[in-house]
């Protein structure tokens, strides 16, 4: 049997189990919270550590906390940075609004980590006291975004963006090495002219290489930090050099160029950064959804589908029919795409919520914003890995199919016009035969000349029409 112990906080006596580093107010909150079973994000309670071992030191230099006290706090918070009592914060993701159970739940466990190390006796709230001490300078109101934002850019900076430069490589080695075979180009999955299947890969690789760049722009915003603002922005209770200072501690520890926010009304208030991260982030699942979907047409197959490209075999695809290979990390990746862009609408709707001085949300913006980022970091890598670094090209059946291609016509119309060409196609289509045969039976121009204009691979290259000289160039 559990054994358990009484606190008595400022509204009664809360039964705690005896050996748990949390207090009345967590205990409270897990009990009035049975929603998801969903905890906060381990990268957004390693940012709760960071911010309370940076306010910590930052009270000890400004003369409002003992000393003794204060590096307590700072070695328990360290540890909880770096996740020895991940298993103490037990707080559901749905809570109030505003974090405060989160940032309670770190206060208790500091409190009383630091407590344990100095001599004393856990729950006791003495020498130590979670509010008077470990949150002192600080509320909850800014400690939750100021830990929103760094667990968000930290995420992406070291987990996001290094996974999408290695698919961004994976896809432009593929690029380089399929940049000779010439297939069939696709509008409204219909056949349309050329295009050479490494051109395609470029596409992708540039859709991941704006990705990057868009994920780098959000420094800009994401590195304002609301500390020091405390209940409202107006920072009340807190010396006016305390987010300042602590802001620097904090930027030297995570090596990320932090700064205290230049409004921090609006840093407390508005969670328009976290709205732009996800927009990114669904701008990203949206790339990667077209990329994930093109490798399950062309792969589409063996044999009656499109086949121009083989997905690396990784197992087997049916219970029933035997022998049937699916494009499962395409379509695990297309999961992934819809589950953030599920999460942003989520976000959206939650940053709406600032009202008047505080957003009442932000638990559930933070736990979407980080899986969404996390969830596209480890689809990317698998990507990359499992798929699109073991794509081979069927070089055969795009060769076959771009002979068949009726678009092939296109070409003609600079030299007969677009109703002759049409007419092509439509007796190309009626009788089962290529656009070249037809040229040729009906001599529509010379044979020489009708082979080079329906060569697939020149129609690939950008061919400039010929003007008339001295012709003053577009817009002048």
């Amino acid at each position: 049997m559990m054994d358990y112990r009484i606190e008595v906080d400022s509204m009664s006596r809360v039964r705690i189990p005896a050996t748990a580093y949390y207090g009345a107010h967590t205990q409270r909150a897990i009990e009035n919270f049975p929603i998801s079973g969903r905890r906060m994000p381990r990268e957004f309670i390693q940012a709760i550590g960071i911010i309370k071992c940076a306010a910590a030191e930052t009270n000890i230099a400004l003369g409002i906390l003992d000393r003794e006290i204060g590096e307590a706090i700072m070695r328990a918070a360290r540890e909880v940075a770096e996740g020895r009592f991940d298993t103490q914060f037990l707080v559901d993701v749905y809570q109030t609004g505003s974090g405060t159970s989160t940032n309670m739940n770190a206060n208790e466990v500091i409190a009383n980590r630091a407590i344990e190390l100095l001599g004393g006796k856990i729950g006791t709230r003495t020498p130590v006291h979670p509010n008077d001490h470990v949150n002192r300078c600080q509320s909850s109101n800014d400690v939750i975004p100021t830990a929103l934002h760094i667990s968000a850019l930290e995420t992406i900076e070291e987990n996001l963006i290094p996974e999408l430069t290695g698919l961004h490589e994976a896809l432009h080695e593929k690029a380089k090495q399929f940049r000779r075979i010439v297939k069939v180009g696709r509008t409204h999955l219909q056949d349309a002219v050329p295009i050479r299947l490494g051109q395609e890969f470029g596409g992708y690789a540039s859709q991941i290489e704006h990705g990057i760049r868009r994920l780098k722009s959000l420094r800009h915003h994401l590195t304002e930090l609301a500390l020091g603002g405390t209940a409202v922005g107006t920072g009340l209770n807190a010396p006016k050099e305390f987010g300042l200072l602590a802001i620097e501690k904090i930027a030297k520890f995570t090596n990320i160029p932090f700064v205290q926010a230049k409004n921090p009304i609006e840093a407390n208030t508005a969670r328009d950064a976290s709205v732009e991260a996800s927009g990114q982030l669904k701008t990203l699942a949206v790339s990667l959804m077209k990329i994930a979907n093109d490798l399950r047409w062309m792969s589409s197959g063996p044999r009656c589908g499109l086949g121009e490209i083989s997905l690396p075999v990784l197992q087997p695809g049916s219970s029933m029919m035997p022998g049937k290979v699916n494009p499962v990390i395409p379509e695990s990746t297309m999961m992934v795409c819809a589950t953030v862009i599920g999460h942003d609408a989520a976000i959206t709707i939650g940053a709406q919520h600032g009202n008047l001085e505080l957003n009442t949300m932000m638990p559930m913006i933070a736990d979407h914003l980080l899986e969404s980022i996390l969830l596209l970091a480890n689809a990317s890598k698998n990507l990359a890995e499992q798929c699109v670094k073991g794509i081979t090209a069927n070089e055969s059946r795009a060769h076959a199919l771009v002979e068949k291609s009726l678009a092939l016509a296109t070409s003609l119309v600079p030299k007969i016009g677009y109703d002759a060409a049409a007419q092509i196609v439509r007796e190309a289509f009626s009788t089962d035969k290529t656009v070249l045969q037809v040229c040729i039976e009906q001599g529509i121009l010379p044979k020489n000349e009708v082979k080079r204009l329906l060569n697939p691979t020149l129609l690939t290259k950008h061919q400039p029409l010929k003007t008339q000289k001295n012709r003053a160039p577009f817009g002048e």
